[in-house]
């Protein structure tokens, strides 16, 4: 039986590149987007997969809750759990942030990951088997200047899934996530200044792309990675290799 994936931020950007890889390798994926994923869906089935759109707010444990249920009423487990929903917030110095722009991106980036996690993990731990892939940034390594919110989220992101593999360890369940340095999507913003500092940091002085991040959230999803937990992948260009 083929397995099912839980992509959110999936309607753009590597959430989009991640559930059609998933889907390529025979997964049944629902596209989790706050926006309509139907895009992302009418490609995974012109390619022959399969996969349903599904709107949620990853900031709300009951509309979490409910994507999770929805997906095991159709599909009856969820296998793969990847979280690349994601918002910048505001490029500005730390005293200009206002309390609702601190809020909502620790509330999506962070909260939310956090939510999905705990909604998907019943199920992995009862069947004793499963994968989540958090998607994080090389901010939550280094810090971007401008951009502490954002920086402290995905900072955040990253001790809630070196903590989460401990906890489960021994459950069959494998939780890693990846750092991803400047990708061209939606999520690359801010102007040309900040595309030079990011760009002059990277060693491969390039941007990279959606599927070379979904390449490497594929192989933390596959059974090909069974040894490997509680990581932190770079997917930088070389910006933040440790």
């Amino acid at each position: 039986m083929s397995r099912v994936a839980l992509v959110t931020g999936a309607a753009s950007g590597i959430g989009a590149a991640t559930a059609r890889r998933l889907a390529a390798a025979g997964a049944h994926v629902v596209v989790a987007d706050l926006r309509d994923g139907a895009e992302t869906v009418r490609a995974i089935e012109q390619d022959g997969g399969s996969a349903v759109a599904a709107v949620a707010d990853v900031r709300h444990p009951g509309a979490v809750q409910q994507l999770a249920e929805q997906t095991l009423a159709a599909w009856e487990r969820v296998d793969l759990l990847v979280c690349s929903h994601g918002v910048s917030g505001p490029l500005a110095p730390l005293t200009e942030h206002g309390d609702d722009d601190w809020g909502t991106v620790i509330d999506v980036n962070l909260t939310g990951t956090f939510n999905c996690c705990r909604a998907v993990l019943p199920g992995m731990l009862a069947r004793g088997a499963g994968r989540i892939v958090n998607v994080a940034s090389v901010a939550g390594k280094e810090g971007n200047p401008l951009s502490s919110a954002y920086s402290a989220s995905k900072a955040g992101v990253i001790g809630l899934t070196k903590s989460l593999a401990r906890e489960v360890a021994e459950h069959g369940v494998v939780v890693n996530c990846v750092t991803p340095g400047v990708i061209e999507s939606p999520m690359l913003a801010g102007g040309p200044e900040l595309r030079e500092y990011v760009l002059a940091r990277t060693p491969m002085r390039r941007v990279g792309q959606p599927a070379e991040v979904a390449e490497l959230i594929a192989w933390l999803c596959s059974d090909a990675c069974s040894f490997t937990t509680g990581a932190v992948l770079d997917i930088s260009g070389g910006r933040a290799s440790y």
